[in-house]
């Protein structure tokens, strides 16, 4: 029930939707006479698009989140890699038959690295079908295809296919590594999506390091960056407000300890 409510939410709390909705509604309430209401509302929605797609807000956003977590040391060596979900676009893969990669695409690219540096690490990959509607492959299968296309002995890989959050993340890969003391585990995850990972994580018994990737900003030099399209800028304020919402979500409910997690 959860997942099928915080779909439908997280397409009701996304700004890009909530000022088309608005927009919408005041153009249906100029046609039943409301003219001033109607007109009002429409040209708040298309301020709001300009404010959201022009300014800055959208760095504002996401720059204290990719900047809370900062990359853990080298040493000592790690046990292994769990990486997140989010890579792919499992709808268009099923379809097509072939990977299907999303912007967050370097939560994956980065582990081929890693795998070299540390050829006795173990990768977990935590990922199935995050798609409410047109369900599609899993993210694990395509990961798996992915990561023996690197060169990485499958040996070495170990799949979790069930979770379609970044709680059950949490849950269903503490149930598959059973780790134990003294394991040093690195978590691999967008930079934007790491405060709510860590937090999960910490909730489930599962103590990891961070290992930041997919950053969407330089940091605080872009808090006053403007964007050149408005598409640039809405993509960007959506992506930060889903995870803003979503910390708030997770803390209310008791997923994560606080709204931001310390490191």
């Amino acid at each position: 029930m959860f997942f099928v409510l915080s779909k439908v939410m997280g397409f009701l709390t996304t700004p890009s939707n909530l000022a088309v909705m608005a927009g919408l509604a005041g153009g249906l309430a100029a046609m039943l006479g409301a003219r001033g209401f109607g007109s009002a509302l429409m040209g708040a929605a298309i301020l709001s698009l300009a404010i959201a797609g022009l300014s800055p807000l959208g760095n504002l956003l996401l720059i204290p989140l990719e900047e809370r977590f900062p990359r853990a040391s080298d040493d000592p060596a790690p046990t292994g890699f769990i990486v997140l979900g989010g890579s792919f676009d499992t709808v268009v893969a099923a379809s097509r038959g072939e990977i299907t990669l999303t912007k967050a695409a370097g939560r994956l690219t980065e582990i081929a690295e890693l795998a070299r540096r540390w050829p006795q690490a173990r990768i977990v990959f935590s990922g199935g079908s995050g798609a409410l509607l047109f369900d599609g492959a899993t993210e694990a299968d395509l990961a798996a295809r992915l990561l023996q296309s690197f060169g990485v002995d499958p040996e070495r890989i170990l799949l979790e296919d069930r979770s379609r959050n970044t709680i059950e993340n949490a849950r269903f890969t503490r149930e598959l590594i059973d780790p134990r003391p003294g394991e040093r585990w690195l978590l691999v995850t967008s930079a934007y999506h790491m405060p709510r990972s860590m937090g999960c994580f910490r909730a489930v018994g599962l103590q990891v390091e961070a290992w930041p990737v997919d950053f969407r900003t330089r940091g605080s030099e872009d808090a006053l960056r403007p964007f050149r399209s408005v598409s640039a800028g809405l993509s960007r304020v959506d992506v930060a407000v889903r995870e803003w919402v979503g910390l708030v979500t997770y803390w209310l409910l008791g997923y994560v300890s606080g709204p931001l997690p310390r490191p």
